[in-house]
């Protein structure tokens, strides 16, 4: 039996060919063209394209039993009553809506409202708040349905306007203790809920119409699941459904995430909580990951290798760098904050830099996993995925950081294999994904000699960190 997944992702548009008797996966990828210079928007469309391109190469000439839909969290788009774009899909990585977030924050009680219902914090990350910038720039968002890359991709493929309780927890518009569109939040932000795709539950397929069968290559009729958060799609990938299962992802930007059994919400905003494919999600982001690698890489170390650049260890006086290109999301939530370098010197080279920005990445990652085990307490076995897997020093950096070991995850596509576990249990050739277990390639240690230097920079870290905040709230009350 053939599976086919697609993921739409912030950076690239992937699709893999899965076979369930054992085969080795199918996994092509594609760059999408840059539409801005931050990337923080897409053309839709173009998105749409290169996914079921994609889909024609891996599975042209096999049978394909189910196709799996995978998306990025907090995206948003607006499409006339023809389901025709009428704005670029605008992404998590989108700032522009700083200013508004700023003015609400200053509301604890707004905020504490808001975040305590849909578990999403008042920051340019979620698209409702993008809601409230078109709304300020004249667009009449009355008149239009307000949907995501997810819930478009559903309508091409299946002529269904829907959206999982997944997708939408992202959204800030969904209840994460209901698992339903929250009246209250649609009525402050003025939205009607007839605007919106119709909720449905992760693993419960449409079929494939007619138009999404010429464009995938495959026969109508051919379940398809709508699509479910990349986030979620990496929990269920990497077998981490089950309680006190950490997983621990540093593609585009990174994540810590743990499967619980209710929503969890500590009482002062710090981390979120999303509905998954099968339960609840606790977790922590951050809008720094490998985007700050592609960012130094692009346009500071362009004409040296990775090779070139990961020859030594971070050295105790090389400068701290915090990772907020686009702006900060867990765990201060500041989306107008910036990145910098602290302490940089004349006798710092881009080698210095780079590993600078590669501690700084895992100094907010590390941030986040304090929040997030202060509380759900400390995981039984952390799972390790994504881009960060590609550099063995970058890998064992982040043991030595965190001072635990990791499970370094068999597959480098754990998104992917997210919706292909999700595709088993739909079809019934699984009785359910929390069961899916996978083996770790190998276990990273930290190394304690290693670990004590970054504790000791990691304080530098807290203190740059704690002087920015300082700053940034002189800068909001001036």
């Amino acid at each position: 039996m053939h599976i086919l997944v697609l993921e739409a992702s912030t950076t690239s548009a992937k699709a893999m060919l899965f076979d369930t008797s054992g085969g080795k996966p199918v996994v092509v990828t594609r760059r999408y063209a840059r539409t801005g210079p931050d990337a923080s928007v897409h053309d839709v469309d173009m998105v749409v394209a290169a996914l079921t391109q994609l889909a024609r190469r891996v599975a042209e000439g096999t049978k394909i039993a189910a196709v799996a839909l995978v998306g990025a969290w907090h995206g948003v788009l607006l499409a006339d009553h023809s389901m025709r774009p009428v704005t670029p899909a605008y992404l998590w990585s989108n700032t522009e809506p700083a200013a508004i977030c700023r003015r609400l924050r200053a509301d604890p009680r707004l905020v504490n409202w808001f975040y305590q219902a849909t578990g999403c914090m008042v920051n340019t990350t979620y698209p409702i708040f993008t809601l409230h910038l078109l709304r300020e720039r004249g667009v009449n968002i009355e008149d239009a349905y307000i949907i995501d890359e997810g819930s478009y991709l559903n309508w091409v493929l299946t002529g269904e306007l829907a959206q999982s309780y997944c997708l939408a927890s992202g959204s800030g518009m969904l209840n994460t203790h209901s698992k339903r569109y929250d009246g209250d939040v649609l009525a402050w932000i003025g939205v009607a809920q007839d605007q919106l795709p119709t909720l449905v539950p992760s693993l419960v397929p449409s079929r494939l119409s007619s138009r999404g069968a010429a464009l995938l290559g495959i026969p109508e009729g051919t379940p398809v699941l709508p699509t479910i958060a990349d986030g979620a799609a990496n929990q269920a990938g990497s077998g981490a459904l089950r309680p006190g299962v950490m997983t621990l992802s540093v593609g585009t930007s990174g994540a810590v995430r743990l499967a619980t059994d209710a929503p969890r919400l500590p009482k002062t905003p710090s981390t979120w909580c999303y509905v998954s494919t099968h339960s609840w999600l606790s977790g922590a982001a951050t809008s720094g990951g490998c985007n700050c690698i592609d960012w130094i890489r692009g346009g500071l170390t362009g004409e040296l290798s990775y090779r070139d650049l990961e020859t030594q260890e971070v050295g105790e006086r090389d400068p701290i760098f915090l990772p907020f290109l686009h702006g900060e999301r867990c765990p201060g939530w500041d989306d107008g904050r910036l990145a910098e370098f602290v302490g940089m010197s004349a006798q710092n080279d881009l080698r210095t830099l780079y590993r600078a920005v590669q501690e700084g990445v895992l100094f907010n990652l590390f941030q986040c996993y304090q929040a997030l085990i202060e509380l759900n307490g400390r995981p039984l076995r952390i799972k390790l995925s994504g881009g960060i897997l590609h550099s063995q020093r970058w890998t064992q950096m982040c043991a030595d950081i965190f001072g635990v070991s990791f499970e370094k995850d068999p597959a480098l596509h754990a998104s992917l294999m997210g919706g292909v576990v999700c595709a088993m249990e739909a079809t019934g050739l699984i009785s359910t994904a929390v069961e899916f277990e996978t083996k770790p390639s190998r276990i990273v240690t930290p190394n304690p000699e290693a670990h004590d230097r970054h504790q000791r920079r990691y304080r530098a870290y807290l203190r740059a960190y704690h002087a920015g905040v300082d700053t940034a709230d002189d800068d909001h009350r001036s």
